[in-house]
Parts: structure tokens; sequence; C-alpha cells
């Protein structure tokens, strides 16, 4: 099982380094499910194993000048208010809820990742000016809390808002998100270690599995296209939400037909969307673009 374990918490790194978030989404399941820690302790423990893995991918990012240390650090103190905030809460929250919430938050970031990016965004706007101050404090607040409550890093909440709210390229968002990831997990734990304790040694196991796995990640973000890995990552992150559903919710729930609409309905959305932002548009001749 302590392979098992260590194996998957590569994965952990290896997200991190490559896409600049989804190791709380790893992480959870891997304590819960194969290390058998209860979901308040897993949750405590992600955030630990998520900031220290960060901090650690966040080198090579620093290095290539990909972290944006202004904006990194307004919205992560900000949200380190929010995320210290919602893990004190979570304290009163029972554990199958906390699950709940997670998966669902899983889920929401699988949309994420599988929309396809704006690449338009991507391109001149190195020099836009940065955001004011009220919307960075907003911003980070709100995915603070969300951090902190769920034991979720928010690398997937944090990206898009610093890439489509913040005007970052993708690149440096992506290299800036993980000093707010590492920021916001920390809180989150300070939060969290008032009402739960931690296994120390299967910390530092996951932790140094989960370093290790970002080196690799972070080679793998420079070799392989980022839509790829986004897409095979968010199909996966989708089953892995599913799965904790399942898991959780009463099996009638499941059986019912109006979830299984639901999920047929949301499903064909997201493969329409991929289909029609694959399909070759025309060009001014009216022609098909390849």
């Amino acid at each position: 099982m302590t392979l098992l374990v260590v194996a998957a918490s590569l994965l952990v790194g290896v997200s991190l380094g490559a896409l600049g978030g989804g190791g709380s989404i790893l992480t959870v399941p891997i304590l819960v499910y194969l290390a058998g820690q209860d979901p308040a302790e897993a949750i405590a423990t992600s955030l630990f194993v998520v900031g220290v893995t960060s901090l650690a991918a966040l080198v090579p990012h620093a290095r290539a000048r990909r972290v944006r240390l202004r904006t990194g650090l307004l919205f992560g103190g900000f949200s380190m208010v929010g995320a210290y905030g919602g893990g004190r809460l979570a304290a009163y929250v029972p554990a199958t809820a906390l699950l709940v919430a997670f998966a669902l938050m899983t889920l929401a970031t699988a949309a994420a990742m599988l929309r396809k990016p704006r690449t338009g965004r991507e391109k001149g706007n190195e020099d836009r000016p940065e955001r004011p101050l009220r919307r960075l404090a907003a911003e980070g607040l709100a995915v603070g809390a969300v951090t902190g409550l769920v034991g979720s890093g928010g690398g997937f909440l944090v990206v898009p808002a610093l890439a489509l709210l913040g005007g970052l390229p993708m690149g440096v968002a992506v290299g800036t998100s993980l000093l707010v990831i590492g920021m916001n997990s920390f809180a989150g734990l300070a939060g969290h270690l008032s009402g739960v304790g931690i296994d120390w040694g299967l910390a530092l196991t996951v932790t140094a599995a989960a370093v290790a796995g970002s080196v690799v990640g972070g080679r793998l973000s420079g070799r392989i296209p980022q839509e790829t890995l986004r897409t095979v990552f968010g199909w996966f992150v989708v089953v892995m939400g599913v799965l904790v559903l399942a898991r959780q919710l009463d099996p009638a729930v499941w059986t019912h037909p109006a979830t299984w609409a639901v999920l047929g309905a949301v499903l064909a959305s997201a493969v329409a969307t991929r289909l029609r932002a694959s399909w070759p548009r025309p060009d001014a001749a009216g022609r098909r673009r390849p």
C-alpha cells in the first residue's frame, strides 16, 4: 500500500509542475482511499503536501522569470485570510459534506481545465497594467475561502483568475499561481490544525514523492503541448470527482433516472464544446481552415 501511495503521490507533483494546479484534487483521494485517513485529516495533510510541493515547483518558474511577484504576493496575501477562515470553518462541517464539496469542486475544476484557453489573451498582454488592489482582494478572498474549506490549493481557480481577470499571460499565470497556492495551503493548514492532527511520517513521505514528481512535471511542461496535458488530466479529474461523489451519496441518488439525465446532459455538453472548439472555422472567403 505504501508503494501505491508513493506512486500516486508522484502524480501530485507532476500535475503541479506541469499545470500549476491539481495537487489537492489527487492528494485528498490518495490519503482517504489509499492511506485510510479520515477526510478531515486527509484535507489538512493535503494542504501541507501541496504547500511544500508548490514552493518546490515554483523555483524553475522563477528562474525562467515566469513569476509576477507583486501580483502573487498581493493575491496570495488576501487568499491566506480567506484560506485560514475556511480552514477554521471546516471544523464545524461534517466529513461527508466536506467530501461532497470537494467532489463538486473537483468537477468544477475539470470543467475549467477542459475549456479551450483563449489564446488571444495570452498574446500582447505582457505589459498590461496590473489589476486594482480591490479586485485582487475580492478574488483572493474568494479563492482562499474555497482553498481552506475543502482542502484544495486552488490552482485551477488561481490560474484562470490571474490569466483572465489579472491580465497575466498563461505561462506567467501558471508560475505565479504556485506562489499563491503555497501561501494558501499553509494558511488553510493553520486553520485546520486547530481541530485535527497530522501523521507527519505519512505527510513527509507523500511530500517527498510529490516534490520529485514536480521536477518531472516541470520538464514535461516544456515538451508536451499544454492543451494535451490539460485535456487528458481534465477527463481524469472528471472520473475522480464522480467516483468520490458515488462513494458519499446515497445509492438511491445514483439509481434515480434524473441523476443520469443530468450527468448525460453535462457530458454531452462537454463533448459538444470540445468539438465546436476543434472544428475548423471559415476564413474571410467562407472556406474552412484546417
